[in-house]
Order: C-alpha cells, then sequence, then structure tokens
C-alpha cells in the first residue's frame, strides 16, 4: 500500500529500501548572479509564449502593507534592473516613501523563477528620455493623459482625453512627462530556482551587504 503526492507514489517504510532515486535535476551554476540571469534570460525568451521580460514588482505603502503587480523589465546589467512609471502612481509614491522593491521573474517553458530584493534608485534624466522616446507615439501620448492609479470616472473620459491629447500634439515632438520616469532596483539578493522532480527543487541564493559588496553564494533547500 502507498501514500499519494501530486502523482508521486511514497512507498512506506519496509519498501523504501527498494525505492528508486528520482531523477536528478541539473544544478544551476555560477558565480556571478547577472551573468547567470542573462544566460537563464536568454533560454527563457526563445521559449515563453509572451513576454519574457515580464515581472512583478512588489512595494510596500506606508502603513506597511504590501503592493505586487505586473509590469515589464526594459532593461538589466550590473547596476540593476530597470522599469518605468508614472511616479505618481501607487507604486512610483511608495517607493518615493520606502525605496526597496522586490521582483519576480516566472518562466513557464522552463519552469524556473528569479526572485530580486534591493533598493530602488530614479534612472538618469537622460536614460528615462532616451527610453521615452523610443516608446511608440501613441504610448508616448497616453503618458501624458494617464493619471495612474486615480479614480477614473469612466472608460469614455480617459479615450476622450486621449483623442484631445493627439490634436494637441498634432504631429510635433510628444516631451516626456516631469512625472514619468523609470527606477533601476539595485539587487543585494538575487535567488535562481528551477523545478525538480519529487519537489526536490533547485535554488541557488546570492546576497550581498551592499551594492558594492562581494556576492556570498548559497544553495538552499527547496
Amino acid at each position: 500500500m502507498t501514500e499519494k503526492d501530486d502523482n508521486i507514489f511514497i512507498p512506506h517504510a519496509d519498501a523504501r529500501q527498494h525505492a528508486v532515486p528520482p531523477e536528478e535535476t541539473p544544478e544551476l551554476t555560477g558565480e556571478n548572479p547577472f551573468d547567470l540571469f542573462q544566460e537563464r534570460y536568454a533560454v527563457a525568451a526563445k521559449s515563453e509564449i509572451s513576454d519574457p521580460n515580464a515581472m512583478s514588482v512588489a512595494t510596500c505603502d506606508a502603513n506597511g502593507f504590501p503592493n505586487v503587480r505586473m509590469t515589464l523589465l526594459k532593461g538589466f546589467d550590473e547596476k540593476g534592473f530597470v522599469f518605468y512609471t508614472n511616479l505618481d502612481s501607487a507604486k512610483g509614491k511608495e517607493l518615493a516613501h520606502n525605496p526597496k522593491a522586490a521582483l519576480c521573474f516566472h518562466w513557464k517553458s522552463i519552469t524556473e523563477q528569479v526572485r530580486v530584493r534591493g533598493i530602488a534608485e530614479l534612472v538618469s534624466a537622460a536614460e528615462a528620455d532616451e527610453y521615452f522616446n523610443s516608446r511608440d507615439r501613441n504610448s508616448r501620448i497616453g503618458a501624458h493623459v494617464s493619471k495612474q492609479s486615480q479614480i477614473l470616472p469612466s472608460r469614455a473620459v480617459l479615450l476622450k482625453e486621449a483623442a484631445l491629447a493627439a490634436v494637441k500634439f498634432g504631429v510635433g515632438a510628444v516631451p516626456r512627462p516631469q512625472n514619468w520616469s523609470g527606477y533601476r532596483v539595485v539587487p543585494l539578493e538575487m535567488e535562481f530556482w528551477r523545478n525538480g522532480a519529487f519537489r526536490l527543487h533547485d535554488r541557488l541564493h546570492f546576497q550581498r551587504r551592499t551594492s558594492e559588496s562581494p556576492w556570498i553564494k548559497q544553495r538552499l533547500y527547496p
């Protein structure tokens, strides 16, 4: 007689000596978490159906309540992970009060995830301008219209404001709004997770005290 957990049969004690060990999951390896992230991101980008750069961004409000939402990674290097937002949005206000954030990438196609925790810093005006000007024109106009996270009377109001803004800017330049910029999350922790047979997942954790400190690597129990 056996017990069943997630379609995996576990023999009772008198039969465990004959149990077949689980298939070994290839270990995640590397000494630099940024290099490892770039490697895993490149693999995921080939198989994810859409938006391999989608990530959850978690922040906390003034009362300590967490907020999490999905957004898109728009750049990463050894300085950190960059995303853009309206600074008057909920996450913008929360990061202004408490400039710490957590990110999570979940790639179902390769059954892996990456978690990041660190300090959120505003990108430079030049970086924000460069990215803003690379966006679709209608998206740039939309940034002027959206009072992100504020109460909207109706969808019709938003569409009317967008139409009026399109007329206002005509065929001229659409400047970046002053309350629209980007954040760079400078990681102090990065953890890589890979699904394993029998829930014996592989977890590789990197941590450092400051952005200038060396990384300490540890493998964690699932």
